[in-house]
C-alpha cells in the first residue's frame, strides 16, 4: 500500500500549517510558484527540487523529508503476529481503513471506524463467528463513519465509543479508562488536532504476547499526519505524547495508508 501522502503533500501541509509564504517556499525550493504548486499536487516535477531546504523552512525534519522524497516507506507489517486483528479497507474515491479486533476464546469483538461500507466487516464477523459488542470511533469525519448507521442497525445493542461533543454522555470516551473486550484491554487516549474529537485506542492483551496496537485514525500516517490548519502545534504535541511515546514496537493502525510502527515514525516521519 503506498503512503497516504507523497512528499509534495507533506510539504504543502507543513507550509499551510506554518503559514509560510508560498513565494518564499518556491524560491527556497528552486522553483517558480506554479511549479511548486504542481509539485505539491503531484509529488513529482521534471526538475530538481531542493527538498531539504524547503523542509527546513516549513518546520519539517529535512533529513527525514529527503528520505520520503527518495522513496522511503515503512517495512511491511506481518499481521499474523496479531492473530485476532484484521484490516478492512473500503474505497469511495479514496481508501479508508477500518479494523476489527477480538478475543479468541469468547469471540467478543470491537470494530474501529466503519469506513465507507460495512459489507466486508459483516462478512468477516460472520466468517469468524464474532460477537460484536463495541464500535470505537477515532473521529467523526464522514469517510470514517459513513457506514455507522448500517453497523448500528445490524447490531442494535452495540456500545458506541466516541469523543464527539454531540454524542450522549454514556458514549463519550473516558481518558485513562480501560475497556475490556474479552482478554483485550483497550485504553482511549485523546488526540485532538486533525479532528477536535480525535481519539487513539491502544489495544493490549493480544495472544502470543504480540505488541500493543494503536488505532489512531488520522492523527498520524506512515511518514505524515492528518492536516490541521487551525491547531497544528496541538496536533503534533498529542501525537508525540500519546502515540510516539508508546513502545517502539507498537503497531500503528492509521485511517489511511499502510500500517507502521512507533519506531518507524520516530525514525522517519518528517513532522517529528
Amino acid at each position: 500500500m503506498p503512503l497516504e501522502d507523497h512528499i509534495g503533500d507533506i510539504c504543502r501541509k507543513a507550509r499551510l500549517q506554518t503559514k509560510t509564504d508560498l513565494a518564499r517556499c518556491a524560491e527556497v525550493a528552486g522553483l517558480a510558484v506554479e511549479e511548486l504548486q504542481v509539485w505539491e499536487t503531484e509529488g513529482l516535477i521534471d526538475r530538481e527540487v531542493k527538498v531539504a531546504a524547503l523542509a527546513e523552512l516549513v518546520g519539517l525534519d529535512a533529513g527525514k523529508a529527503v528520505k520520503v522524497a527518495d522513496g522511503w516507506g515503512p517495512a511491511e507489517v506481518d499481521l499474523s503476529r496479531w492473530t485476532e486483528l484484521r484490516l478492512v479497507t473500503t474505497a469511495e474515491g479514496f481508501e479508508v481503513n477500518s479494523f476489527v479486533a477480538w478475543d479468541p476464546v469468547t469471540r467478543k469483538a470491537t470494530v474501529f471506524d466503519t469506513g465507507w461500507y460495512a459489507d466486508d466487516i459483516f462478512a468477516l464477523v460472520e466468517k469468524e463467528d464474532l460477537k460484536v459488542e463495541h464500535l470505537m470511533i477515532t473521529h467523526m469525519h464522514g469517510d470514517h463513519v459513513a457506514a455507522m448507521g448500517d453497523v448500528r442497525k445490524r447490531w442494535p445493542d452495540i456500545r458506541l465509543h466516541t469523543n464527539n461533543e454531540g454524542a450522549p454522555g454514556k458514549s463519550r470516551v473516558q481518558e485513562g479508562g480501560v475497556i475490556e473486550v474479552g482478554t483485550l484491554k483497550i485504553t482511549p487516549r485523546l488526540t485532538p488536532g486533525h479532528a477536535a474529537d480525535g481519539v487513539t485506542y491502544v489495544v493490549e492483551g493480544w495472544a502470543n504476547a504480540a505488541p500493543a496496537v494503536a488505532v489512531v485514525g488520522d492523527a498520524v500516517f506512515a511518514g505524515s499526519m492528518g492536516k490541521d490548519f487551525e491547531t497544528p502545534a496541538l496536533a503534533q504535541e498529542k501525537v508525540r505524547t500519546e502515540i510516539l511515546a508508546l513502545p517502539e514496537d507498537t503497531l500503528i493502525c492509521p485511517g489511511h495508508g499502510p500500517l507502521t510502527t512507533v519506531g518507524e515514525e520516530r525514525a522517519h516521519n518528517p513532522f517529528f
